[in-house]
């Protein structure tokens, strides 16, 4: 249901955002973190030279129904067309049809709107003045709100998120290429005088008397099937847990001619 409405969705919360920041001559909390806000150059050309930059007034009621009208209603009619185009299959049809000429000036549209975005995205780096094709044509641009404004912004959480990315990353790069019984054999040694004594009835790795027993070879230290057939796959050179020899194979207690080899 969220994937039928997401179009509906996505323009309710630009019509929230709209609403409590440009309708009220409010800044979103980006736009207040640099200390800026719109105004209307149009107004400025009349007026002459801008000593500062600061001077101005705000956006006028009909550049901020205009704004919403281009950046709500604009956005969310494209993305309905969009969507419909494409689930009726308006750019599979063969012949030149009603469909197929919509299609193609849908793509035409779409490929001049984001040519006029690079455009206006140059033109904005070099003279800074109206971040996109919206706020150009209705001359909203963004300047300073206040002559001072303390900028110092703590970087902290900023690091914190860092440090923790890239641990969680060194985790999972680390995590699968170690082994808790490789790692724990290899800090502890199993002790082979001492391993003749342990109860040889239960499965050494589930600490359970094994109900399908089979037997490693070549050592014929007895596990339960499940254990030790898991243990063989998971680990290429899996190595005895009571003596340490690596396991060839396996084979059924009591068979003689049922060995399994251990891939």
């Amino acid at each position: 249901m969220l994937f039928q409405y997401e179009a509906e969705l996505d323009a309710f919360l630009e019509f929230l955002i709209w609403r409590f920041s440009i309708w009220v001559d409010k800044p979103t909390p980006g736009i207040a973190l640099m200390n800026l806000r719109y105004r209307d150059d149009r107004a400025m050309e009349t007026r002459g030279k801008v000593r500062t930059g600061l001077e101005g007034p705000g956006l006028t009621v009909a550049q901020k129904i205009w704004y919403c009208v281009a950046a709500v209603g604009g956005q969310y009619v494209w993305a309905r067309l969009q969507s419909f185009s494409a689930f009726r299959r308006w750019g599979d049809s063969e012949q030149r049809t009603f469909a197929r000429r919509a299609w193609m000036v849908i793509q035409r549209i779409e490929g001049l709107y984001k040519a006029a975005s690079f455009g206006n995205l140059l033109i904005f780096l070099f003279t800074g003045r109206y971040r996109n094709l919206i706020e150009r044509a209705l001359r909203a641009r963004l300047v300073y709100g206040s002559p001072n404004m303390n900028r110092s912004v703590s970087f902290e959480y900023m690091n914190r998120q860092l440090v923790w990315n890239e641990f969680s990353e060194m985790l999972l790069l680390l995590l699968p290429l170690l082994n808790s019984s490789s790692v724990r054999k290899f800090l502890h040694p199993a002790d082979k005088s001492s391993s003749s004594t342990e109860d040889d009835t239960t499965c050494p790795i589930c600490l359970a008397s094994p109900t399908i027993p089979f037997l490693a070879v070549p050592c014929r230290h007895r596990y339960c099937y499940y254990c030790l057939r898991t243990r063989c796959a998971a680990v290429p050179l899996f190595r005895c847990s009571r003596c340490s020899e690596p396991v060839t194979a396996m084979q059924q207690q009591g068979g003689a001619n049922n060995l399994i080899p251990k891939k």
